[in-house]
């Protein structure tokens, strides 16, 4: 299951930037939002350049994989915490 509803609509960067940004809301501190905010601009400035659409895909699908991964860990952490 997606982190988000509309993973399955990300088709391009623009799109997966804004869709891992909604993603960084649902986690629970500032500061953890801060840090996956921050590691998102990066990611997306070292990627600025990437032309080839096969590879652009690829990305778009490892990081709402990722992105699914941290907040799946977020939400069992805080189960066990209750």
């Amino acid at each position: 299951m997606p982190p988000l509803p509309g993973a399955e609509l990300v088709q391009t960067p623009v799109q997966l930037y804004r869709y891992l940004l909604r993603c960084c809301k649902q986690l629970p501190a500032k500061n953890i939002q801060q840090h996956y905010k921050h590691a998102v601009r990066q990611n997306f400035k070292v990627h600025a350049d990437e032309d080839d659409p096969e590879r652009i895909k690829q990305i778009i699908k490892r990081a709402i994989e990722d992105a699914d991964w941290i907040l799946s860990k977020v939400r069992v952490h805080q189960e066990l915490a209750n």
